[in-house]
């Protein structure tokens, strides 16, 4: 058991950084190539990708890491709106994705079209799973988080950060 404690740890924590990619023809992903090994050994390949509730970009999670969200999701009570809406956005458009032997990942058209993608895109490592985002959308939101002030009533969500 303390292996697979071991092994989440590093999953959880693994993924970030900005990566400038592009999706090839097919609309495949290419991983980047220091995280691969880690996804093979750790859930064989095998990720799942959905919508962000809030905004136009994916969200690509290992296997694993989407088992324990998606088990929180279905756990909320079905005659609650916002939780509904939550089921129906993020599990409703959830896809089974296996990454292939160059390292790719395959991305739906349906998801494609969702995030506004073109062929340029850039991935964001977010600890235990990927945003994926359209170059253009990506850099618009950049510059507008950059602009804003912090929402007084959310500090304190932020008082135990230190930079």
């Amino acid at each position: 058991m303390a292996i697979y404690v071991k092994l989440w740890e590093k999953l959880v924590n693994m993924f970030k950084g900005i990566h400038n990619m592009n999706l090839d023809g097919k609309g495949r992903l290419t991983i980047p190539s220091k995280y691969r090994s880690t996804i093979i050994d750790q859930v064989n390949g095998n990720m799942v990708i959905t919508i962000d509730s809030e905004e136009k970009c994916l969200l690509l999670y290992p296997s694993t890491a989407w088992g324990k969200i998606q088990d929180k999701i279905n756990n909320l009570p079905s005659f609650n709106k916002n939780a509904k809406r939550i089921q129906r956005l993020l599990i409703g458009h959830a896809e089974d994705l296996e990454m292939d032997s160059s390292g790719r990942v395959l991305i739906s058209k349906p998801l494609i079209n969702f995030a506004e993608m073109t062929k340029k895109i850039t991935l964001i490592g977010q600890g235990e799973k990927f945003e994926i985002w359209s170059d253009d959308i990506w850099n618009s939101r950049v510059n507008k988080w950059r602009s804003e002030e912090t929402d007084e009533s959310q500090e304190s969500v932020l008082s135990d950060i230190i930079i």
